[in-house]
């Protein structure tokens, strides 16, 4: 059962339509080489921005799939706190609306993040969808708070829910995405150590499987 309020469909990169399209079969291509240090590559002659931007569509729009498929197990009963173990706990704040961090249940918490990142992505002056105007100066910082707040999504459920996504045989799947994002956020340097230690086993096992 999928939740509106965390299943949220992207509109698709806000890049040419055609070259999206060329970017996006470049990525299904490599991926099914098996070689994931391939398929995160900018490639050659690419705009790293527009590279950026089309994968955080991408992983955007995984992740809801995947919470998606776990949000009636995650509830506020079972998830009163935003979590990644015992040692982690997110807390909400993204500026605007919420400025002082604030304890949200985990599914409040991944609704109030799929919603901001939404915005961010249909913001004009963020990710431009008309050819030729260029991205912000500011854009790589931007994109590296999304990849920041998407990974705590992908800890939650490994660490509260990963039983439920064996019974449900989504396991190798969700391995599957989590690996891919991992090494586009290690190949361009857009999630510290420090926030990758919630899963800290977990990325050396799938960095030193490569």
């Amino acid at each position: 059962m999928f939740s509106n309020k965390t299943m949220r469909q992207v509109k698709g990169a806000k890049v040419d339509e055609k070259h999206r399209q060329e970017l996006l079969k470049h990525i299904n291509t490599t991926l099914g080489s098996g070689n994931l240090r391939e398929a995160v590559a900018l490639p050659e002659g690419e705009d790293l921005n527009e590279w950026l931007a089309v994968n955080t569509f991408d992983f955007f729009n995984q992740i809801n799939m995947l919470y998606g498929t776990i949000t009636e197990f995650c509830t506020k009963e079972s998830c009163p706190m935003m979590t990644a173990g015992p040692n982690f706990e997110y807390r909400w704040a993204d500026g605007k609306k919420i400025k002082k961090p604030v304890a949200l249940s985990a599914p409040e918490y991944v609704d109030e993040l799929m919603t901001w990142v939404q915005e961010l992505l249909d913001d004009e002056t963020l990710f431009p969808s008309k050819i030729g105007v260029p991205f912000p100066k500011n854009f790589k910082d931007t994109v590296k708070n999304i990849y920041k707040r998407l990974f705590r999504v992908y800890a939650h459920i490994y660490h509260a829910h990963l039983q439920k996504i064996v019974q449900l045989g989504e396991e190798a799947h969700l391995n599957t995405c989590f690996k891919h994002f991992l090494f586009f956020v290690k190949e361009f340097d857009l999630i510290s150590n420090s926030e990758l230690a919630p899963l800290e086993d977990l990325v050396k096992t799938f960095m030193a499987d490569s």
